[in-house]
C-alpha cells in the first residue's frame, strides 16, 4: 500500500480528471504552502539542535556542487535530444535542476514513516538545491541568445528573498536555536501538524496536475518521455553524491528524491519574468503533471530500492 498522504494526491488527480468542483480556495492553499514550508524548516532546524559537527560544512558543499552540475546536465539533453527552443530549454533547464518542496515534504515523510535516518540538515539541501539551476538557466539563456534578461545581483537577491527561502530559512535557524523542547508550546502546534497539513496539500497537488494534464497531446510525447526518465537520471546523480559524502539511507533517500523532482513554484516565477519567450504551460505539464506524479507515486520507493541494491 501507498503511504496514506499519496491517496489524496490520487484523490485529488481523481477529481481533477472527472472535472470535480472540489476545490481549496487560493486563501487556503496559500496558508498550507506557508505552513508547509515554516514546519520542515522547524523540523529540519530540531534535529540539528546540538548535532552539528565540522563535518556538515562539506557535506553541504558536495550539495551545492550537485546543484551546479545538474543544470549543466539537463541543458544539452533538452537542447540536442528533446530539441526544444533556446528559451524553453533554459526554462526546462530551470525547472528540473531545481527542486521541489512538495516532492521534499513527500520523500521526509516516507523516510520518517519507515523510521531510517535521516540527518537534520536534509532542510538545508532543500534551500541549496532550489537556487543554482534557476541562475544557471537564466545565465545560459542569456550567453547563447545574447540578450540582456537583468543583472545577476537582483536576481539573486529575488530568489533568495522568496517567501519559500525566507520561511525555510527562518523555521531551521528557530527550530535549531530551540530544540524540540525549549518552544514546544508554540513549535509543536506545527511539528504535530505536519501529516495533516501535508495530505490536504497534496490533494490540491493532485487537482492542479489533473488540470495540466488536460492539455496534453501527441506532440508532447519527447516531453513526456523526457520527465519520465529525466527523474531516475538525476536520483541516480543524488544516490552517487550521497555515496561520496557517506550519508545515512533517510538522507539519501531525501537527496535521490530531491534531484529527481522539478520545481514548480520558484521556477515558474522567475522564468515568467526573465525569459517571456518560454512556454511556462510546457513546464509546468513536464514538472506538475509528469514528474511529480511519478515521484511521488513510484519515484520515491524506487530509488529507495536502488539505494539497497547499491549498498547491498
Amino acid at each position: 500500500m501507498p503511504d496514506i498522504v499519496v491517496m489524496f494526491f490520487l484523490l485529488g488527480v481523481v477529481a481533477g480528471l472527472v472535472k470535480s468542483d472540489l476545490k481549496l480556495p487560493k486563501a487556503a492553499y496559500d496558508v498550507l504552502s506557508l505552513l508547509l514550508m515554516l514546519t520542515i524548516g522547524l523540523k529540519g532546524g530540531m534535529a540539528l539542535h546540538e548535532s552539528m559537527g565540522p563535518g556538515l560544512f562539506t557535506e553541504l558543499a558536495g550539495i551545492v556542487l550537485l546543484g551546479i552540475l545538474s543544470p549543466l546536465i539537463i541543458f544539452p539533453i533538452v537542447y540536442y535530444v528533446v530539441r526544444l527552443s533556446l528559451a524553453n530549454s533554459a526554462s526546462l533547464t530551470a525547472h528540473y535542476g531545481s527542486v521541489s518542496a512538495g516532492t521534499f515534504a513527500v520523500a521526509l515523510a516516507y523516510v520518517q514513516g519507515r523510521e531510517l535516518l535521516a540527518g537534520g540538515q536534509v532542510t538545508l539541501y532543500l534551500v541549496l538545491l532550489e537556487l543554482p539551476a534557476i541562475v544557471l538557466g537564466l545565465m545560459i539563456y542569456r550567453k547563447l541568445s545574447g540578450q540582456h534578461t537583468g543583472s545577476s545581483a537582483a536576481l539573486w537577491q529575488e530568489t533568495l528573498t522568496n517567501r519559500g527561502v525566507i520561511l525555510l530559512v527562518g523555521g531551521v535557524l528557530i527550530g535549531w536555536l530551540y530544540g524540540p523542547h525549549a518552544g514546544d508550546q508554540v513549535t509543536g502546534l506545527y511539528t504535530n501538524a505536519f501529516y495533516g497539513v501535508l495530505a490536504l496539500f497534496l490533494l490540491e497537488m493532485g487537482m492542479v496536475a489533473a488540470t495540466t494534464l488536460h492539455g496534453l497531446q501527441r506532440s508532447h510525447w519527447r516531453i513526456i518521455a523526457f520527465a519520465l526518465v529525466m527523474p531516475v537520471v538525476l536520483a541516480c546523480l543524488g544516490l552517487g553524491m550521497a555515496i561520496a559524502l557517506g550519508l545515512p539511507e533517510g538522507s539519501a533517500i531525501i537527496l535521490a528524491s530531491l534531484t529527481a523532482s522539478a520545481s514548480y513554484i520558484a521556477a515558474p516565477v522567475a522564468i515568467r519574468g526573465a525569459i517571456p519567450e518560454a512556454d511556462i504551460g510546457l513546464a509546468m505539464l513536464a514538472s506538475l503533471g509528469v514528474t511529480f506524479p511519478f515521484n511521488v507515486i513510484i519515484g520515491i520507493p524506487l530509488y529507495h530500492s536502488m539505494w539497497l541494491w547499491v549498498t547491498g
